[in-house]
């Protein structure tokens, strides 16, 4: 089978306020590698805003990955302007779908939309492209006979370590190797994705999946073996949700991969680090840690069900530093029920925490579409979500940079977060001078 597999190119913004590219679409290059695995031709098509016409005469599958809810308007328009003869298969999947399944296969009009985890089904589907017969594969949606229908959820693989490692062969390098993304480095590196999913609650967060899935750390080091050959990278960053999770299998990919003389960082709760561990990392090679902090507030950590507290934060930070690793923080102001007093709290532990933190990430609250937040509008006094009456359809406007959108609240309210927010962003301008980043929105996880 001839097989395209289609994904939008957001551009990140860099700490100097230029566009940079994102990581590579991992969920994509994993597809593309069950799919080469099983004896299928594959490419992989990159669309953006402003460009999203393609000709896909000659496929037989045409499979559209929806990462985020602000990307859901770039694919629609290429699904629906875009060339096609005889008859592909067509497929949907990605985050938004894996949340909104019917309403995708409405607007998009795939044959087919996939939910959950997707190798597996991806082949099965390919496998259907001439019969379309989707009843019997696990984790889809589809139109039978004017009605909507759903299977049985899928399973998780009891093993990722059996996947084919991500087709990077199939994007050009320049949208691969990097630099100036490890730390305050311009070490050449990669992205590097060694475990799916998160199993903590946090309400402003987007996680499509709960259990946690590592790969061992022979997977991980003949992954970045590979890319040292091809590639040549000095380093690599763990993209994961949430990396350190299970201790013992971050030990093991730290043993595997401490010989390499490669530079990396992970991402990482501050409840989930101890300092043994951290030695560990340091060994192998870790050169930063980055903190989901998001405040200093004890009540909008509780808001967010973030289940940390500032003692959490504050022997993560030491812990870190004593382990000879740089420190990033993430925050996000603006939750509901932020107000002067929250944002001066967290502005007193920046305060105390900067002469150990290498830089900072500020963003602003976004209800991400499939967050706890965005599916309880009613709770946190949301206004413009598809869930009330009014709403404009632009599933766009749920993007993570430059977005000053009033979520929630009065307009008091709403004035009052503005002018926090003014005053913690002069802070972390004042404490990491040209280390930091300052966007009005919030990560997607």
């Amino acid at each position: 089978m001839r097989v395209a597999l289609v994904y939008p190119e957001v551009l990140d913004l860099a700490r100097f306020k230029e566009n940079r590219k994102e990581f590579p679409p991992f969920g994509v290059l994993y597809l593309a590698a069950v799919a080469e695995q099983a004896g299928h031709e594959v490419k992989v098509i990159k669309v953006s805003n402003g460009d999203h016409v393609r000709d896909f005469s000659g496929l037989d599958v045409v499979a559209f990955t929806i990462p985020s809810s602000a990307t859901y308007g770039i694919i629609r328009d290429c699904r629906r302007d875009s060339q096609y003869d005889g008859d592909p298969l067509v497929l949907a999947g990605g985050v938004h779908p894996n949340f909104y399944p019917e309403q995708t296969l409405l607007d998009i009009e795939p044959d087919v939309v996939g939910v959950g985890e997707g190798e597996e089904t991806f082949l099965q589907l390919i496998a259907q492209a001439r019969t379309r017969r989707f009843g019997d594969v696990g984790g889809v949606c589809y139109r039978h006979g004017g009605q909507t229908v759903r299977t049985p959820s899928r399973p998780l693989l009891k093993s990722i370590d059996t996947l084919p490692l991500p087709a990077r062969h199939l994007l050009p390098a320049e949208d691969l190797v990097m630099a100036d993304r490890l730390s305050n480095t311009d070490l050449s590196m990669a992205h590097v994705m060694f475990s799916r999913g998160c199993p903590f609650p946090c309400r402003f967060c987007a996680a499509a999946q709960t259990r946690i899935q590592y790969r061992s750390g022979a997977s991980a080091r003949r992954e970045l073996v590979g890319m040292i050959e091809r590639y040549g990278i000095e380093g690599f960053a763990i993209v994961d949700d949430n990396f350190i999770v299970n201790k013992n299998k971050v030990r093991d990919i730290c043993t595997s991969i401490s010989d390499l003389s490669l530079k990396w960082s992970a991402l990482s709760r501050v409840d989930t680090v101890d300092e043994a561990l951290l030695v560990d990392m340091a060994r192998a090679g870790c050169l930063e840690v980055k903190y989901g902090m998001e405040s200093g507030s004890p009540k909008v950590l509780k808001a967010m069900k973030k289940n940390i507290t500032a003692d959490h934060i504050r022997r993560a930070v030491r812990w870190t530093r004593a382990a000879g690793i740089n420190v990033k923080l993430f925050l996000i102001h603006g939750f509901p029920g932020e107000d002067r007093q929250t944002t001066e709290e967290t502005m007193e532990l920046l305060a105390e925490l900067g002469p150990d933190v290498e830089r900072a990430s500020l963003f602003r609250f976004v209800p991400l579409p499939g967050t706890y937040v965005y599916d309880h509008p009613e709770e946190f006094d949301l206004h413009g979500t598809s869930h009330q009456a009014g709403w404009s359809g632009d599933w766009g406007q749920y993007h993570i940079h430059h977005n000053d959108k009033h979520w929630w609240g009065t307009e008091e309210q709403f004035d009052e977060v503005q002018a926090g927010y003014e005053a913690l962003s002069a802070l972390v301008e004042e404490l990491w001078p040209d280390r930091h980043q300052l966007t009005p929105s919030a990560p997607a996880a």
